[in-house]
């Protein structure tokens, strides 16, 4: 997925493999090893983020369960060598999803942040609602 052309730290790159297979085969142990203890996962349904790599483990575990047909089709670097954008497509029940995860790495190719943002708007409310029955009574309620 990642073209000679890029510029990142190769140990983003390997991270970035290993996130990879984190996706494909649901694979939570190997998420933990790839996160900052201080990572934040940013929701798009939350005004705060969610902070602690315990926590961007609990989200994206349930996340990856509420998925279907998920594919990654584009990787865009940033400039800072440090930071990428993985364009996706998903289905949340009978809602097809576009989204984006934006991820922020360490001089280690830790991920510090993971930010992800989805349209349209009904696939975020079928991607909210799914999340809530799941985790609901597990994390606190942000508020704007």
């Amino acid at each position: 997925m990642l073209s000679t052309q890029t510029q990142l730290n190769p140990k983003i790159i390997e991270t970035l493999e290993k996130w990879h297979d984190v996706v494909a085969n649901r694979d939570m142990a190997t998420l933990q090893a790839i996160l900052h203890p201080d990572a934040v996962f940013r929701s798009p349904m939350a005004f705060k983020g969610y902070e602690s790599a315990a926590a961007v483990v609990l989200v994206l575990s349930h996340v990856i369960e509420a998925f279907s047909d998920f594919t990654y089709h584009r990787l865009f670097a940033g400039a800072d060598g440090q930071s990428v954008v993985l364009e996706f497509s998903a289905k949340v029940g009978d809602k097809t999803i576009k989204g984006i995860d934006m991820i922020q790495f360490d001089q280690d190719g830790l991920i510090t942040d993971f930010e992800v943002m989805v349209r349209p708007y009904n696939g975020l409310q079928a991607l909210g609602a799914a999340m809530g029955e799941r985790l609901g009574h597990l994390l606190p309620a942000y508020k704007s």
